[in-house]
């Protein structure tokens, strides 16, 4: 983990960088991206999950049908050129791609298509070999059910033949013989994905900027996981979830949310010395130098809701062995730098176990004007040092589309008193950065949005609208010298260059 004293980043999402192929990729755009925040006055670049997404679940990096695997979407099409894989022709022939949105369908199609030319002169290696050794215990479950998904056309795995979806040995020996060129393009896929992805933290790490991952809490029902490891999950004996997982009503919903996540089975992960969860942290950390937990109040307990309710409302509270839980990560990971989300409703249990296992929390300026400012630890004067400080996030609007179009008028009179702004002066995103930036937390994370002044345009997801989220995407000139001399400068000011 990097030790930090004042430092200060930018929250930009891999696929929402400027260039690529359809969508920002780990090759060029992330190193290029790398080298101007390095000009910038920047050490921190936070990304969101770098999971394989869906369109059929609105392209949501946090519904994902696998907890490990990497999104081919990302993959750089110019490294297979330079890998020898790709003839540079062969990248021409793609449609006109927008320049400031993700047009996740044709990206994926593209990205599919060539992928598929470099396999066929892919040759394997040693490295290729290690590769598959340290990832089998989910690579080829994943790959298998992937291919499976492919032969089913889509359905979901409790559709499936008995055999298949009750996982019968002799069964899936069959299947995997039968899939056998399929199953080793997607490994390829996956290899292809790690290592531009281990290229890319080695940028990182020579420029000095510290990479912050992000981990979903929660799995898809219809997932690799959930079919390969249905003891771990709260299953009934049709194989569908009995309870789900989501949040309580509160100040934001008057019903909650409902997520519909399956809901982890934690006597049985108990019992199997919490391995999976244990490798999933490890394979995070593989990745990236700072992890963000999401819904870490999930791990001292959750929200269950009756499988098949159309709202929040009838959930109840369940504890997780917690102690258990965060015994055996110590013993495992010893000091792992992980960063707990800890917004919305938290309780004692929760700051207790991120204090004992040294996790610091979150604190998003976007939540500072609501009223109660005495005691609210979004409010920047009540920011502690450890904490990781944000103008906002990926579920909020841009500090201007909030300003202009969210909030009530008590709030921007609020916002106004607090900051010294008055109606037509500094703009709101600019007053909200330098608020983060002044403050103690050691470190500060700008969404990109932000520092270029967006409204509403800019923002990456509404929860709980199923599409339009997700698409958001920078241009090349977004990414100006002006806004990096700006960066510096305001890093400079506060210390955090």
């Amino acid at each position: 983990m990097f030790l930090l004293n004042r430092a200060c980043g930018i929250l930009l999402p891999v696929p929402s960088l400027p260039g690529g192929f359809g969508a920002g990729d780990l090759g060029k755009p992330a190193h290029d991206f790398v080298d101007f925040l390095s000009r910038s006055g920047q050490t921190i670049w936070q990304v969101l999950p770098l999971t394989v997404t869906d369109g059929a679940l609105g392209n949501s990096p946090y519904s994902s049908p696998s907890a490990f695997a990497g999104t081919p979407l990302c993959i750089s099409p110019d490294d297979l050129v330079t890998r020898g894989l790709l003839l540079r022709d062969e990248l021409s022939g793609h449609p006109a791609f927008p320049e400031d949105r993700i047009d996740y369908g044709p990206a994926r199609a593209f990205r599919e298509e060539i992928l598929r030319i470099a396999f066929s002169r892919f040759s394997p290696g040693e490295e290729y070999g290690a590769f598959l050794r340290e990832q089998e215990h989910w690579l080829e479950d994943y790959v298998l059910f992937t291919a499976l998904k492919g032969i089913y056309k889509g359905t979901p795995w409790n559709g499936w033949p008995e055999k298949i979806r009750g996982r019968d040995e002799t069964a899936l020996r069959e299947a995997a013989g039968d899939l056998r060129g399929e199953l080793d393009y997607l490994r390829f896929v996956q290899y292809i994905f790690f290592s531009q992805m281990k290229s890319l933290r080695a940028k990182c790490r020579e420029a000095g900027v510290e990479l912050i991952g992000d981990l979903p809490i929660y799995v898809n029902y219809d997932s690799a996981d959930v079919w390969s490891r249905q003891s771990f999950f709260c299953l009934g004996g049709d194989l569908l979830p009995t309870e789900v997982a989501g949040v309580p009503p509160d100040y934001f919903s008057e019903t909650g949310q409902l997520w519909g996540n399956p809901l982890y089975n934690w006597d049985t992960l108990k019992k199997n010395g919490f391995s999976w969860w244990i490798r999933r942290l490890r394979h995070s950390l593989s990745l990236f130098d700072t992890v963000r937990i999401d819904h870490f109040r999930g791990l001292l307990a959750y929200w269950a809701i009756p499988f098949g309710d159309k709202t929040a409302e009838r959930g109840t509270w369940r504890p997780v062995p917690s102690a258990d839980f965060f015994n055996a990560v110590r013993k495992e990971l010893p000091s792992p730098p992980f960063l707990a989300e800890n917004l919305g409703v938290i309780t004692p249990d929760v700051t207790e176990a991120m204090e004992s296992m040294g996790f610091p929390g979150m604190a998003v300026a976007l939540f500072a004007f609501g009223g109660g400012m005495r005691d609210n630890p979004h409010i920047p004067h009540n920011y502690r040092r450890e904490l990781t400080a944000y103008t906002g996030t990926h579920d909020n609007n841009t500090i201007e589309g909030w300003y202009s179009e969210d909030a009530s008028e008590d709030e921007r009179r609020t916002f106004r008193k607090y900051t010294g702004r008055s109606a037509d002066g500094e703009s709101a995103a600019d007053a909200v950065i330098r608020l983060v930036l002044s403050s103690v937390a050691e470190r500060a994370v700008v969404p990109l949005q932000d520092y270029l002044g967006l409204g509403s345009e800019g923002r990456m997801n509404t929860p709980s609208v199923p599409s339009g989220n997700w698409e958001w995407k920078a241009r090349q000139e977004h990414l100006s010298g002006e806004l990096s001399g700006r960066m510096a400068n305001l890093a400079a000011i506060y210390g955090r260059k």
